[in-house]
């Protein structure tokens, strides 16, 4: 094995890292089993802790199965894995091994948000509608700074699926505005037009407070979709 020796400072995160990078690459197939604890100890120059803490660390993101006693053995990610991986992995300046994942992202995006515009005009309390109003207004009013009207939007947004009343969609959306992983690694070309449409965006919210759940999903969908392809 090539692992490098743990630094002093972060020894776990190191551990976590280079073993999270040999899953991902495929260096250790699913269901393959690791090293031992004690080989992984003598490998990284640790103690047995950091390395029960980066395994403890693995098994959450859904990479490995730890067997008490027995073999830690790999997982097939796409299988067992959700977008806490996709936010540990961006949060420390790296990307899944999925060239797609900009474009997914995005389609993921549109299709909450679309859906969550829809229940919001139907579910939302006169009240949550009035904070989708206030809140598109306080978009517009950031023109032309566009990095204060990516926060807006994203208030924005937060707003109407608060209003759809699905929790579901909210942790989605958390995870999907988590770090760098809001716009997932996308280049800001694609997402300028979008911040940039104060029309739209106030149609959206005329259209969720005037109760149109249908007409509101649409105005949601064109808005949140790419308008030039994502590879």
């Amino acid at each position: 094995m090539d692992f490098d020796p743990a630094p002093r400072q972060s020894v776990s995160d190191h551990v976590f890292g280079q073993l999270r990078d040999a899953v991902l690459s495929g260096r250790y197939p699913a269901g393959d089993a690791l090293p031992s604890e004690r080989e992984l100890a003598a490998t990284f120059e640790v103690n047995r802790h950091a390395i029960r803490e980066a395994l403890r660390r693995l098994q959450q993101l859904g990479l490995v199965k730890v067997s008490q006693g027995g073999a830690t053995r790999v997982l097939d990610w796409r299988a067992t894995a959700g977008l806490d991986l996709a936010m540990a992995l961006t949060a420390a300046e790296d990307v899944l091994p999925v060239e797609t994942l900009a474009r997914d992202v995005l389609e993921m995006r549109a299709c909450i948000g679309a859906d969550a515009a829809r229940l919001c005009a139907l579910r939302a309390t006169p009240e949550a509608k009035r904070r989708v109003s206030d809140a598109v207004e306080a978009y517009a009013a950031a023109v032309p700074d566009l990095a204060a009207m990516r926060l807006a939007d994203l208030a924005l947004w937060r707003r109407i699926i608060e209003g759809s009343g699905n929790i579901a969609y909210l942790l989605a959306f958390n995870s999907l505005t988590a770090g760098t992983l809001a716009v997932g690694q996308v280049p800001p070309h694609l997402r300028t037009e979008e911040i940039l449409n104060v029309a739209a965006h106030r149609k959206l919210a005329a259209l969720i407070e005037a109760g149109g759940a249908a007409e509101a999903e649409e105005a949601a969908r064109g808005l949140l979709q790419a308008k030039e392809t994502v590879r």
